[in-house]
């Protein structure tokens, strides 16, 4: 199951403590000692599994190591070293202590979240003409220490959005080649599931019935996964018994989660079109003009109607191209 939601501790490294050392060599008197090495920081970098936040079901505690202590002879402690852990693309990062809010967008990225202690000064640097065998050193400072909220929300182009059982997952396997369960029930799929359409992230987006947005069913987890998405796919079947109740559904659920959902570019995808008379269904698709002009019937057996949902995807794939040139 897809793990969207944990808290997690980070604990950077503390720094090494100085020493106090001074040169046994006849003729060369002096302090010695050695400053401690820094503790190592701790970052998060993206990668493009979503189901990277699983492991931190078991594992709530991530600590960097800590700096060395100085040493004789001027020899200072070594570093600790840098802690990665890895986030999917798409995380939301609260900070618990400072309130401060990250975002992980790109495979890659790295992102700073628990500096660590600087290690302190060795007897060596506090000599001076008036002080010249001093028997003071610094402690290492604590490295950062942070309660953190990840939260998964998916970085997808297109969402698909429905209710259960609609046809989502046929048609995302039809079209991307991915492998979504397929099953004639309610509540098919139990968490998102992508897949690649050219240079497009298409994301199925599971679990929306009526009273989603209050915590009923699957989509109260999920509705957050829309909110990234550039266009949606909202999905409404032919074998409903009301497909335009279903259609305002599935709209008020956005709008009660987030008013801008309501604003995002959206093409109705009227599925199962094999399943009804050619006369129910230019009727039903006239209804459904009235509510947005942009309907696309669809079947996942007919070769036809996806011949017009891919040069939909075409024109998307243009457009996304054209703005990352620009």
């Amino acid at each position: 199951m897809l793990v969207d939601e944990v808290k997690i501790k980070v604990v950077a490294g503390k720094g090494g403590d100085g020493t106090v050392a001074f040169n046994k060599n006849a003729m060369a008197l002096g302090p010695t000692g050695g400053s401690g090495g820094r503790g190592g920081d701790i970052y998060l970098e993206g990668v493009s599994d979503i189901g990277a936040l699983r492991k931190f079901r078991f594992q709530k505690e991530f600590r960097a190591e800590n700096g060395r202590d100085g040493r004789s002879q001027f020899r200072d402690g070594a570093d600790g070293k840098d802690l990665i852990i890895y986030v999917p693309v798409g995380s939301v990062v609260y900070n618990m202590e400072t309130s401060q809010t990250l975002e992980i967008t790109n495979i890659k990225q790295q992102m700073l979240v628990a500096k660590g202690g600087r290690g302190g000064k060795g007897n060596f640097l506090f000599r001076s003409s008036k002080r010249t065998s001093p028997k003071i050193y610094e402690h290492g400072r604590e490295g950062d220490s942070f309660e953190l909220h990840l939260e998964l929300k998916l970085i997808a182009d297109v969402g698909f959005i429905g209710l259960p059982n609609v046809g989502k997952s046929s048609l995302l396997n039809e079209l991307t080649g991915a492998k979504s369960k397929v099953a004639n029930y309610a509540f098919t799929t139990l968490e998102p599931s992508l897949g690649v359409y050219g240079d497009l992230i298409l994301a199925d987006i599971p679990g929306l019935i009526e009273g989603a947005s209050e915590g009923k069913g699957l989509g109260a987890k999920f509705l957050r996964h829309i909110e990234r998405t550039r266009v949606l796919f909202h999905f409404v079947c032919t074998e409903s018994s009301s497909p335009l109740k279903d259609y305002d559904t599935i709209r008020e659920e956005l709008g009660r989660k987030n008013k801008k959902l309501l604003e995002k570019k959206e093409y109705i995808i009227l599925s199962k079109k094999d399943m009804v008379p050619e006369d129910n269904l230019r009727e039903l698709v006239k209804k459904l003009k009235k509510k947005n002009c942009r309907v696309l019937p669809v079947s996942a057996i007919d070769d036809e109607s996806l011949v017009e949902i891919r040069k939909v995807l075409n024109k998307l794939e243009e457009e996304k191209t054209s703005r990352q040139e620009d």
